[in-house]
């Protein structure tokens, strides 16, 4: 395999601090550990708290806090799961390279690849709708407020985003840390501001222990739909598994990873916890209760701040939500190029531009996809179909670092405790289940986009089995 693109000049390789070379890649190493760390911190928070805690609080009532430390629980779990998998594995491509690894069946690798680039961009999607239907709004108020309006513009950030990612990684990944600077500014301004509001006297603490469960549904599972649905809120963490061939040495990950997530779920939990003690249940909603949109936080600011300028946390709320459309197509393009490297979708993908040395026929092929869905559904179905989609890899994920504790690497490696990836198996795979409380037509769209993904794999398929017949044949005449 190459190590260089042709006509480009050899990087030369980064050397870890105990004089390791990290393994070769094609791709250019320039993220270190803090930039990693502002990775993944910027791509778990953003579109989770920015967008869906409106639709949280219609799952659990005020005490909408709780599905996001379950959550943070769950997604901690099988976050140890992806560090082990990355220490044996540092190579772009993710959980479909370690499902490949695992059992070695290639419709479930194509899958599982499938999966995870479609979640990538069913978050990309529902991002950049929040941004267009709630934030930018607000700031421009002259912006129409028809469907058409909101996908034209949605539709248009996606465009942005491809262009900076085809840039480079180290412009995408600065783009990255400036934005999520911005949307930790607007966190801590909910949190101050409803601390002030709190402390003068303003709230009910008793809402946030409310557990207000569905006609005929139980407090826990009122629990379980709305961890069903924060569940996107804590996703993130696994997209920077698929920037390791990016990375100075892939070994940061682990300190990255722990560090990123705990700061992300106390950030999370602090305003979740002091959105419903500031702001009553309907309020947080909004007026409608079957599509409560995406500024319940504009909506917690307004009661505990009057006269901050709505505009001004808006812009911030654009920046927000626009940082998790970008993390999430970065993500999807290096998934589609790690799998045309590994052989499991047509090498076309995994195509390097010369000068960029960014895969650009990825970027291009994903970000085409993601403007597609921006006009699907909205932002609470493609936040819940995200995570429907993500739960479903991640029980496959937790599975397989079990199967390859029967595959040794020579390398050192983190290694997690072997009751975490079973846990973490479990629990994943019962937040999939009907039972969750999750809306129809997350199944319906989940289902629909599995079923490209089939089609996608018969095509991949019989094309190389033609070809294999074709070598052979003329292999035979000669």
């Amino acid at each position: 395999m190459s190590t260089t693109p042709p006509n480009n000049p050899p990087t030369a390789p980064a050397v870890t601090t105990n004089g390791e070379e990290p393994p070769p890649t094609e791709l250019k190493r320039a993220i270190g550990p803090g930039l990693l760390l502002l990775f993944i911190v910027g791509d778990i928070l953003g579109t989770g708290i920015y967008a869906l805690t409106g639709q949280v609080a219609v799952k659990v009532g005020g005490a909408l806090w709780i599905p996001f430390a379950v959550a943070f629980i769950a997604a901690f779990l099988t976050a140890f799961s992806y560090l082990e998998l990355v220490g044996k594995y540092p190579r772009a491509a993710g959980a479909a390279l370690y499902t490949q690894k695992a059992f070695g069946i290639h419709f479930l690798t194509f899958m599982v690849a499938f999966t995870v680039m479609s979640s990538g961009l069913t978050s990309a999607g529902s991002a950049a709708r929040a941004a267009a239907t709630d934030y930018l709004p607000q700031v421009f108020e002259w912006l129409p407020d028809t469907e058409t309006a909101i996908i034209i513009v949605a539709a248009a950030m996606l465009v942005v985003f491809a262009l900076v990612n085809l840039r480079g990684v180290s412009e995408s990944v600065w783009v990255n840390v400036v934005f999520t600077l911005i949307e930790l500014t607007g966190l801590f301004i909910i949190i101050v501001v409803s601390v002030m509001a709190v402390m003068g006297g303003q709230g009910d603490i008793s809402r946030v222990v409310d557990i207000e469960p569905a006609p005929g549904q139980s407090a826990f599972f009122a629990v379980v739909a709305g961890t069903s649905l924060a569940f996107f809120a804590m996703v993130g963490f696994e997209d920077s598994v698929n920037m390791a061939e990016e990375t100075t040495n892939p070994r940061i990950f682990p300190r990255a990873m722990l560090i990123g997530m705990g700061v992300a779920a106390s950030i999370y939990i602090a305003v979740a916890l002091l959105s419903s003690w500031v702001a009553p249940i309907d309020v947080l909603i909004g007026d409608d209760p079957e599509a409560p949109g995406a500024g319940a936080l504009l909506r917690v600011l307004e009661l505990s701040a009057p006269g901050f300028p709505l505009w001004l946390f808006s812009v911030i709320g654009v920046f927000a939500v626009s940082n998790s459309a970008l993390i999430n197509m970065l993500m999807a393009s290096r998934l589609t190029y790690g799998m045309s490297r590994e052989g499991v979708i047509p090498k076309v993908f995994g195509r390097v531009a010369p000068l960029r040395r960014t895969p650009w026929v990825a970027i291009v092929f994903t970000a085409a996809i993601a403007i597609c869905l921006t006009s699907y559904a909205n932002v609470a179905l493609l936040g819940g179909t995200t995570s429907l989609l993500l739960l479903g890899v991640f029980t496959i994920v937790n599975i397989a670092v079990l199967v390859l504790r029967r595959k040794p690497v020579e390398h050192r490696h983190f290694r997690a405790p072997t009751i975490v990836p079973i846990l973490g198996a479990v629990i994943s795979a019962f937040l999939v289940g009907p039972w969750s409380g999750r809306a129809v037509d997350e199944y319906k769209i989940a289902g629909i986009m599995l079923g490209i993904g089939v089609v996608l794999w018969a095509v991949t398929y019989f094309a190389h089995h033609r070809r294999n017949n074709r070598e052979k044949a003329d292999a035979s005449t000669r």
